[in-house]
């Protein structure tokens, strides 16, 4: 398993605030979270970033936007819409190398990009 903040969550070495758990992903709470309602969804597998997906994890990204739905319907946001954010290298603005997803809620979001 790889070293990044991501994994010692999932081995319990640092806490986290688990909103979900299956044998796919974790879902946890951002720690500076950017809206109301701030999760992280990653995957188990190590997976460094987008560019390393393979056809054979194709359902864990179906896994992921599974959970984003379930938790838009427990939490309230299904009707008014969340953002779905998944940044890829460092160019792209990742900052933890393991692939995940941001899920933002909770307010009205500027800056969309359409």
């Amino acid at each position: 398993m790889s070293n990044t903040i991501f994994h010692k969550i999932m081995a319990r070495e640092i806490p986290a605030t688990i909103e979900l758990e299956n044998d796919v992903l974790i879902v946890i709470r951002d720690i500076n979270p950017q809206a109301p309602f701030h999760c992280l969804i990653i995957p188990k597998k190590t997976i460094r970033s987008i560019q390393e997906l393979q056809s054979e994890d194709a359902h864990i990204l179906m896994e992921m936007m599974s959970v984003a739905q379930a938790l838009a319907l427990k939490y309230g946001f299904d009707s008014q819409g969340y953002r779905l954010v998944m940044n890829c290298e460092e160019w792209g603005g990742q900052t933890v190398f393991q692939l995940h997803m941001h899920m933002l809620a909770g307010k009205q979001l500027s800056g969309g990009f359409a």
